[in-house]
């Protein structure tokens, strides 16, 4: 169903019952939780069969039921309709009630006929009341009783609201209107005066209560075209209804629209509730309705209350004093001035309504009363934080005795404002609040307890840290036999002393047993870790160790003086005593041994490593595995090893390739030192050349015996050889070795033989090209000469690879009248010009 579709929704069915989910798709369905107040609700009651449905078929378009006259008169609509009328501004809501006075339900079943007809009245802004027109004047006709008990029920349990009564004449006569109307009228303030109202109402006129209209219409059956006629002129007035002067008139009360389906709920909730609506209970319903008025009153205007508001502002920014005292007087004023306005009221309901209007009153005001216990729990709490810290600083009490007084002090200080602000009025359990200021009390003591025993803690730590760490690294660093038995004995002394110290620091904070053990035992546990960590450092580094305990015994003497290898050390045994103490620190560094436990690593390391020949053959001999083939050692927890087997034996094969080069350096040294300590070869060589050469010796002695001549050419030719020697300094170049200085006179000797060949044939060119005039060659002087030896000599010296070729020279001086230019380029030359190879 849409906006415009006609079809109608069953609101409330023959029995009673509310049709709640066919009321929310219809007003959904025609969106009338759209129209805000922007809409109208007309009813139609009157006898059955008296055409209700057929003149709000023509006059809003709907389409309810009608009867069928062919089929006799009876009853066509049960319980109410609702369906929207079309083409009718603001939205109209148009109901049709079960006609009255219906065979169906027998005389004496009223109840649902008022129950309808009070529903009407209570939610329709217009009221349309269908009645014969021959039934006007009668006295049990046109609908009298009913109205009679609706108009007297409607002040009993609803508040005052104008709603507009339109009686629609059916089948008019000839008598004019303006005879028909007043008597209509009469009728109906007959009908009010005779109602008993409640004293708030005595004097009420109808007017107050409701608006009388009253129309006519001609016999559908007989005058269908004029009756058509005359409902589309009705229509018209129906158009706008809810606009000033419209005739919906007042609508005082009037429910938004998204609020009717449950307004309409409640008002027949209400209604059924009260099923004899003609019990004398008139002043209890009166009452009732009144009362609650009057205590809604009394509510809104304590919300508005200036000083309720200044109150709650406060409330909100902080703790205020005397807030009980205040707040009270506030409801005292709003209760007595209920008392006053409703004393004349039935005194059960009065009661009972004032009852209602305090509990309400002070569940509104409570949010503030909460807000102010936060406050007060706030700085309860605050203090206790303040007094706590300032006890702890002063350090007169232990931590728990400062806790317990500081927890006394702010639980009081927290009472005393409470009492203050109770009001008089309410029973607010304060307890809970109460709760958690002691819950968070004691959180906030907790945290400030293990932050102080954290701190606590971290102190001794550092203290054993600063006591462990740096001496049990040079214990592990000097790597003696008593190593481990020195830290041992250093972390027990110093572990019991901090332990010894803790224990006293914690007896302030009043522990159980097991919380004081356990944090003591987490303070043994960091001493040893320490330990633990420190030997972990150090074995890290346990290969450079063992190279400069290495270096240190092989470098070294005894008397801790570096090693001259002059030949005469045993560099063997000097090896193995160097790798016996750094097969030494690797046992000492493989395990951890904090307990007075013997262990066998040295032992191992030992027979598997430094007496590896004999160790590797007795295990093939034996067939045993190598001991060293394993992650654990013998004897020796896990959580304690810090160099497994299999890493000692990779450790050592690396420090045995890395001190090679030592070992090697040193024969080298020691074998130079022999080479350039002794000039003559060794006794075996000069053995082998008298046993290989003495044939050719014993034959150059006769050859030179027999001829005396080659022994003197032999002389002087060893004394040219040593002279020569001596001038070129050729022992210097055998300073490095034989084959140093074979390779480097045989790399000089031929740029110095070239050299000396280019003097020659310099010279004689020269010689040839001055011969007329000089025949005797110019040779330079032994002053000369002298120098070129002496500027080789210093070139020899300083390791240049030119060579200074010196020039032939002869025993004479030269001439000085020979007449040769000493500054030509071959004098220049012959004076000694460098020369590169």
């Amino acid at each position: 169903m849409n906006g415009e579709d006609p079809c109608s929704t069953q609101l409330i069915d023959g029995d009673g019952e509310f049709n709640v989910d066919g009321l929310e798709r219809f007003i959904k369905e025609i969106r009338l939780a759209d129209c805000g107040l922007s809409y109208a609700v007309v009813s139609i009651m009157g006898p059955q069969s008296s055409g209700k449905s057929t003149l709000l078929n023509h006059l809003f378009k709907t389409n309810f039921r009608e009867m069928d006259a062919f089929r006799g008169r009876s009853q066509t609509t049960k319980g109410i309709w609702i369906a929207k009328g079309i083409g009718i501004e603001p939205c109209t809501v148009v109901m049709d009630l079960e006609g009255t006075d219906g065979r169906e339900r027998g005389e004496d079943d009223t109840t649902f006929e008022k129950q309808s007809a009070l529903f009407a009245l209570a939610i329709s802004d217009i009221v349309l009341i269908n009645m014969w027109c021959h039934d006007i004047g009668r006295e049990q006709a046109a609908n009298k009783p009913l109205l009679k008990t609706v108009f007297q029920v409607m002040m009993r349990l609803f508040s005052p609201r104008k709603t507009t009564l339109l009686f629609v004449i059916r089948d008019k006569t000839k008598t004019p209107m303006e005879y028909l109307e007043p008597v209509l009228r009469e009728d109906i303030q007959k009908i009010w005066d005779s109602v008993s109202k409640p004293p708030a109402h005595k004097d009420t006129p109808l007017s107050e209560f409701f608006n009388v209209e009253v129309t006519a219409l001609p016999s559908f059956e007989e005058k269908e075209e004029q009756f058509k006629e005359q409902v589309s002129q009705l229509r018209q007035r129906f158009f706008n209804s809810i606009a000033p002067g419209g005739l919906a008139g007042d609508r005082r009360g009037v429910i938004p629209a998204s609020g009717f389906s449950f307004s309409a709920q409640q008002i027949w909730k209400v209604i059924r509730e009260n099923k004899d609506l003609d019990l004398p209970a008139h002043k209890v319903m009166v009452a009732t309705v009144r009362c609650e008025e009057i205590a809604n009153e009394k509510l809104s205007q304590l919300t508005s209350d200036e000083k309720w508001l200044e109150l709650d502002a406060a409330v909100q920014a902080g703790p205020v004093p005397g807030f009980g005292k205040k707040l009270s007087s506030i409801l005292d004023f709003y209760l007595s001035g209920y008392d006053s306005e409703a004393v004349f009221f039935d005194e059960s309901v009065r009661n009972a309504k004032r009852k209602q209007l305090e509990t309400r009153a002070v569940n509104y005001v409570h949010s503030a009363f909460q807000t102010l216990l936060g406050h007060l729990r706030s700085r309860a709490l605050e203090k206790f934080k303040n007094d706590l810290d300032k006890s702890l600083k002063a350090e007169k009490k232990g931590f728990a005795p400062s806790v317990r007084s500081c927890t006394e002090a702010a639980m009081l200080d927290f009472d005393t404002n409470v009492k203050d602000a109770v009001v008089k009025h309410a029973d607010w359990d304060t307890k809970r609040v109460r709760e958690k200021l002691k819950r968070d009390i004691n959180t906030y003591a907790g945290e400030v307890r293990s932050a102080r025993l954290t701190e606590l803690k971290r102190s001794y730590e550092e203290r054993l840290k600063q006591a462990l760490s740096e001496p049990v690294e040079s214990i592990l660093e000097a790597g003696t036999d008593n190593t481990w038995p020195s830290a041992r004995n250093l972390y027990r002394i110093e572990t019991e002393r901090a332990v010894s110290s803790f224990y006293n620091d914690l007896s302030g904070f009043e522990l159980d047993d097991s919380t004081r053990d356990s944090i003591i035992a987490s303070l043994r546990e960091v001493s040893r870790d320490i330990v633990y960590k420190k030997a972990k450092e150090e074995a890290s580094k346990v290969l450079i160790h063992m190279k400069e305990r290495f270096a240190t015994v092989f470098s070294h003497d005894k008397d801790s003086m570096p090693r001259v290898w002059t030949g005469r050390e045993d560099i063997r045994a000097i090896t193995k005593e160097a790798r016996t103490a750094a097969l030494k620190l690797l046992a000492m560094l493989a395990a951890v041994r904090l307990e007075d436990k013997t262990d066998k690593i040295e032992h191992i390391l030992r027979s598997s490593l430094l007496d590896v020949g004999s160790s590797s053959m007795t295990r093939s001999i034996e067939g045993t595995a190598d001991p060293l083939a394993s992650s654990t050692w013998d004897e020796v927890s896990p959580e304690d090893v810090l160099i497994t087997p299999v890493q000692c034996k990779a450790y050592w094969r690396q420090f045995n390739t890395e001190t090679e080069y030592a070992v090697t350096q040193a024969i080298s040294a020691q074998e130079a030192h022999k080479r350039n300590n002794s000039k003559l070869p060794p006794l075996w060589a000069v053995i082998v050349m008298i046993a290989l050469g003495f044939n050719e010796f014993m034959a150059i002695i006769t050859f030179i015996l027999r001829s005396p001549f080659y022994l003197f050419g032999i002389f002087v030719v060893f004394f040219l050889s040593y002279a020569v020697a001596l001038q070129y300094n050729l022992a210097g170049y055998f300073h490095h070795g034989m084959l140093s200085g074979i390779m480097t006179l045989s790399a000089r000797f031929l740029p110095m033989v070239m050299n000396i060949l280019q003097g020659v044939v310099n010279q004689g060119q020269q010689q040839y090209q001055n011969y007329p005039q000089h025949p005797q060659p110019n040779l330079p002087s032994l002053t000369t000469a002298q120098s070129f030896r002496q500027h080789n000599e210093s070139r020899r010296h300083t390791g240049s690879s030119s060579v200074v070729v010196e020039p032939i020279s002869s025993t004479s001086s030269v001439s000085s009248n020979s007449g040769i230019d000493d500054t030509s380029p071959t004098s220049r030359y012959q004076a000694g010009e460098e020369v590169t190879s």
